[in-house]
């Protein structure tokens, strides 16, 4: 990954500068613990799934100001040279906690953890909200889609509309942790070890004298998989009859049609859809398979779903790599909790008139209650990070803000997984690393506790994240004392 270290906003490095020279006159030094969460789910989905942890690590492990990086802040004329002088030679030397990529997550979770001396805590901010953000984003969007082709694949083919090189590059990876089968991105499937899908644009069948020859040099170059771009002139009455003939003219030559089919990328797709399955069913190919693409969303694919259309593989792009109608994550940095000279934690809370504003104060952790019948998923409680749970007593949870919402789950009745894990202890990375496709499987187990409440596309179901008695007590106290 190439040095990103510049790619961060003007007033974190003047803050950093600030925290420098406070610890420079005062001998002070401060270790700070930062929290990364985001505030509400995208898309009005029932969750999000956590991603792009590869790249924080990538950036993190990069963190080194060059020659031309110092001789560029020194020309804006606003730093010193004892910080520049302390930049020469800056590296990370921090912990950070996260959740696994492709971990199902929920608002007011720590994605991240940072605990680090302040001025390092403060420099990463914009470039882990930038990457966390993005990808997160990106794979619940995706989760979404594939949720709404209910198990058909669902392939990404949005580089050309995604905003930039990097957008779409890591917004292919994203959503193939989110659950899309393939991308057409070939620069992602290189660098990310994933399959890469496509067929061929209706330039191909214009650029031939007709239609017929087109699709017959088109299938004869690539006869497994085979698919052919059924609508350039009139798919029923064109398109479909001449991949027909195609796939006699195959059969005919004792080529083996493992994997076929035609797309459909323009009209009424339920309708041409259902006519295409009649048309090829009735000339003896019913394992060809169809396959559209048109501007498609997850909701127009439960639509089409819902209208009984015969497709069966989606080309889904703009609307996924854009993540079109919820185009940011919302993911905030916050800080936690403050130690001076290695003494005790100060706990850090900030407040807002609007409730889902105010933080959550002190170091802190994250456990997840499953049914232990099902497996599936109870709630998730937030806990300072001292404290232990198991399922050898009964537990009462509570909503924190209508604490008249509560639960009791019995002993033995529920089991318990602690979230967070560590990624870099004392600036060194101690994270496994894993494949996109490693990633992708373990999201798609994920998303398998979930129950099908809190997976539906409109209104879903919200998970109760609650708050330990501990946290509880200690945030209302800190607010207590605040307002006076």
């Amino acid at each position: 990954m190439r040095n990103l270290t510049l790619l961060t906003d003007f007033y974190e490095l003047t803050m950093m500068q600030a925290y420098h020279h406070h610890q420079s006159t005062t001998g002070r030094k401060q270790v700070a613990v930062f929290d990364m969460f985001y505030r509400e789910n995208p898309c009005g989905n029932g969750y999000a799934v956590a991603a792009g942890l590869a790249q924080v690590i990538d950036y993190i492990e990069s963190l080194t100001f060059t020659d031309d990086d110092i001789q560029y802040l020194r020309s804006t004329g606003t730093f010193n040279e004892s910080f520049l002088e302390y930049l020469k030679s800056f590296r990370f030397s921090g912990n950070i906690n996260a959740v696994p990529e492709g971990t199902v997550v929920f608002p007011g979770e720590p994605l991240l953890q940072i605990v680090a001396p302040l001025v390092e805590a403060q420099l990463i901010e914009t470039a882990v909200l930038n990457i966390i953000n993005h990808q997160s984003l990106i794979a619940t969007k995706a989760a979404r889609v594939c949720w709404a082709a209910q198990g058909d694949p669902v392939l990404e083919f949005g580089l050309r509309r995604a905003q930039g090189p990097d957008a779409g590059l890591y917004g292919a990876r994203a959503a193939m942790i989110g659950g899309c089968a393939a991308t057409s991105n070939v620069l992602a499937g290189q660098l990310f070890d994933v399959p890469v899908r496509g067929t061929h644009a209706h330039s191909w069948i214009m650029c031939f004298d007709t239609e017929l020859e087109a699709l017959e040099y088109y299938a004869e170059l690539y006869p497994n998989p085979c698919i052919l771009l059924v609508d350039t002139y009139d798919t029923l009455k064109s398109g479909v009859p001449n991949a027909i003939k195609v796939f006699k003219g195959m059969r005919d030559k004792g080529i083996e049609l493992k994997s076929y089919g035609i797309r459909l990328d323009s009209g009424d797709l339920a309708y041409l859809s259902k006519q295409a399955r009649k048309m090829l069913d009735e000339a003896g190919f019913p394992d060809a398979f169809i396959s559209a693409s048109n501007d498609l969303d997850e909701h127009l694919i439960a639509e089409l779903k819902n209208q009984g259309a015969k497709i069966s593989l989606w080309g889904v792009g703009t609307h996924l790599i854009t993540s079109k109608e919820y185009p940011a994550f919302g993911g905030v940095y916050k800080l936690a909790a403050l130690s001076t000279d290695g003494g005790p934690w100060q706990h850090k809370i900030k407040l807002s008139e609007d409730p889902v504003k105010v933080t959550n104060p002190g170091v802190k952790k994250i456990f997840r209650l499953y049914d232990a019948a099902s497996g599936k998923m109870k709630a998730d409680l937030i806990a300072l990070a001292d404290e232990q749970l198991d399922n050898a007593q009964d537990l009462t949870i509570f909503d924190p803000i209508a604490t008249w919402k509560r639960m009791t789950l019995k002993a033995s009745e529920f089991t318990v997984r602690e979230l967070m894990q560590p990624v870099f202890t004392n600036g060194e990375n101690v994270y496994p690393s894993y494949t996109v496709s490693e990633i992708r499987q373990y999201a798609q187990k994920e998303r398998d506790t979930l129950w099908d409440e809190h997976k539906r596309l409109v209104r879903p179901q919200i998970m109760p994240v609650d708050l330990s008695q501990n946290l509880y007590d200690l945030k209302q106290s800190m607010i207590a004392k605040m307002r006076g």
